[in-house]
């Protein structure tokens, strides 16, 4: 990670809140992207009014939708269909976008990895002014239902290739708007995936995006406001706003419920836009110089710098779930997928971690 000590001037940052189509084929992302064009060229419009626009997140799934979660689509299948390559054309057209409105677009895709070719991964992207693709992200936990790679299916091979320290897993890229890392949607849920990024020099997340009924009973914004407020830094977060499982669907369902937002340092949301319907966006100041002075002088709320972490290595000195489960097979499909789930928790039970609920006493059974 380079060393910049300039400072940074303030700067609006959006969260987009697109409409997603679901992408079938790879040719089927084009739409998704025009529609995202037109979206950023909107917003930025808009509120620049107010500063200069620097950074643009847009909500995963946002390109291809989640085709193979809600169709249960082999692994394999997706890889040859839908995923795309980072850099490809799709971060060529976004690119291009950045170019033209001078600003940082953070994004995500299911891709492809050179090193892994029968798989594919969830993986976020910083496009900057430039149109270079300048970093990713590679998921690192997902849910039941998801059919992606990440790097713990694969260890052995992936700390061959990348080494095992913070890079690896929680890479972080200074860049001109300041330091940013990167955490997907599930990522979220886990303090641990923010406190890699923070421990790494994050000073902006990137996490994108959750669905119903999570929005609107609060989990979303709970977890944004935690992350941001236990790490003392920014988190930016868009959802989408809609979803058409499929091009010939006539109407949008409301699967995300939108509530895209922004989060700043001390947990406090300065923007968001709790509609769920249109497609809009949520847009905020981000003030880096005013983070980095609050870092160094306070001596209550920059909580990481007071971490005892000898003690905290005692949590995780016992593995709970299986590596290198695909580096010989696919991902699996949901039925079988959800049987791992289930061995996992019987896992907590027989360490003792869980107890067991009456309802799984012998003879309730």
């Amino acid at each position: 990670m380079a060393e910049s000590n300039k400072m940074i001037e303030q700067y609006m940052a959006l969260a987009l809140q697109p409409i997603l189509q679901g992408a079938h084929k790879r040719e089927d992302i084009v739409r998704n992207l025009d529609h995202i064009s037109e979206l950023c060229r909107a917003a930025v419009w808009l509120s620049a009014i107010d500063l200069p626009v620097r950074l643009i997140t847009i909500p995963e799934g946002a390109l291809q939708g989640f085709t193979d979660e809600i169709f249960d689509w082999k692994h394999t299948e997706y890889v040859e269909k839908t995923a795309i390559d980072i850099p490809g054309k799709e971060t060529e057209y976004l690119g291009e976008l950045a170019r033209d409105l001078d600003t940082f677009i953070i994004a995500q895709a299911k891709a492809k990895h050179p090193e892994f070719p029968e798989r594919f991964f969830n993986c976020a992207f910083v496009i900057d002014p430039r149109g270079e693709v300048i970093h990713k992200h590679y998921k690192v936990q997902v849910f039941a239902r998801e059919h992606s790679t990440v790097p713990h299916d694969v260890w052995d091979r992936w700390t061959e290739l990348y080494g095992s320290g913070l890079n690896a897993f929680y890479p972080v890229t200074d860049t001109e708007i300041g330091r940013i890392g990167c955490i997907i949607c599930m990522e979220g849920s886990y303090p641990e995936t923010a406190r890699g990024l923070a421990m790494n020099g994050a000073e902006i997340v990137y996490r994108p995006s959750y669905p119903e009924p999570y929005v609107a009973n609060g989990l979303w914004e709970v977890q944004n406001r935690a992350r941001a407020l236990d790490n003392t830094m920014y988190v930016v977060a868009p959802n989408p706003a809609a979803y058409l499982p499929m091009q010939e669907s006539q109407f949008p369902i409301d699967t995300f419920g939108g509530n895209s937002m922004i989060v700043d340092y001390q947990g406090r949301v300065i923007s968001n836009h709790k509609g769920g319907g249109g497609a809009s966006y949520a847009g905020a100041i981000i003030d880096i110089e005013a983070l980095r002075q609050y870092r160094a002088r306070s001596c209550w709320g920059n909580w990481l710098k007071d971490l005892r972490t000898e003690q905290f290595r005692l949590i995780y000195d016992q593995p709970l779930y299986e590596k290198n489960r695909c580096l010989t097979q696919a991902p699996l499909c949901h039925a079988e997928n959800d049987e791992v789930v289930r061995q996992a928790a019987e896992r907590m039970f027989d360490r003792g971690i869980w107890k067991r609920p009456w309802y799984m006493s012998v003879g309730n059974k």
